[in-house]
């Protein structure tokens, strides 16, 4: 049994002999009320009447001060199923972010790590509208090569940038994510100003981005596991989408030489 769970157990066995206590407190409270009450109208001695009166004095008491010890109990429950709710939702993201690094590096086809990056973005992030872009050194380019959410976004299948130039182009050039909350100039979310653009990187060597323009209806912003997200997505994306490219054009280029030797092989 854990620690929080072994904590709620104690909580809870605390707050039915707390309560067992108090209903015990009210009833005494009561019965002597009552023989108090019968005393005085019997007319009983002053002596046995102060002395019945003095333990219900000091019950009453008691019960206050068992009342505000409860409600120093319920504030800890309160507040410790609060933080057992945060530690469950951290366990849950620890293990997504561990079952997303597992899957970008299950494979080393390309199409597939592709399509791994927009399963993370859109069941971990909640992002329904993006565009993955792969930047073309050769011409400083950045041109997207999947998307997702064209019926709210047209042209979201066509970003494009070039390095240096707008949001996306600075944020690929510097290596810095950028995210809409950041940054105070007017202005809606456009394809050339998206909520969040986030580089892919192997060290300091970015090879695209991630371009999120919007998210789930259930989902206003961005949570502190996006965030942790995002990190991941900069590595181990990058790492996995550059190594499965890599792997796509040797096998492309080994191909050929074997084609070609057979070829040879043929004519001889």
């Amino acid at each position: 049994m854990s620690d929080e769970s072994s904590r709620a157990e104690k909580f809870l066995e605390l707050f039915n002999k707390g309560r067992e206590f108090t209903e015990e407190l009210l009833r005494e409270n009561q019965r002597l009320r009552f023989r108090l009450a019968a005393l005085e109208n019997e007319g009983g001695s002053s002596e046995e009447v102060q002395k019945l009166r003095t333990e219900n004095t000091i019950l009453a008491d008691e019960y206050r001060r068992i009342q505000q010890r409860f409600r120093e109990v319920e504030e800890e429950n309160r507040d410790f199923a609060s933080r057992y709710v945060e530690v469950e939702e951290q366990n849950n993201n620890l293990a997504n972010l561990y079952v997303a690094s597992y899957q970008l590096h299950s494979t080393l086809d390309f199409r597939e790590v592709i399509q791994i990056v927009q399963e993370i973005v859109i069941n971990l992030v909640g992002a329904d509208a993006f565009s993955i872009l792969l930047l073309d050194e050769k011409n400083g380019e950045l041109q997207t090569i999947a998307s997702e959410g064209s019926e709210d976004f047209p042209g979201v299948d066509r970003v494009s940038a070039r390095l240096g130039e707008g949001i996306l182009g600075i944020s690929a050039s510097s290596g810095e994510s950028y995210y809409i909350n950041h940054d105070s100039a007017p202005g809606g979310i456009a394809l050339d100003r998206p909520l969040a653009a986030v580089p892919l990187k192997i060290k300091d060597h970015v090879i695209g981005l991630i371009v999120i323009y919007k998210l789930f209806q259930q989902k206003d912003s961005f949570s502190a596991v996006d965030y942790e997200l995002f990190s991941l997505l900069a590595a181990h994306a990058a790492t996995a989408i550059f190594a499965s490219k890599l792997y796509s054009q040797s096998e492309r280029k080994l191909n050929t030489i074997q084609s070609f030797l057979d070829l040879l092989t043929t004519t001889s």
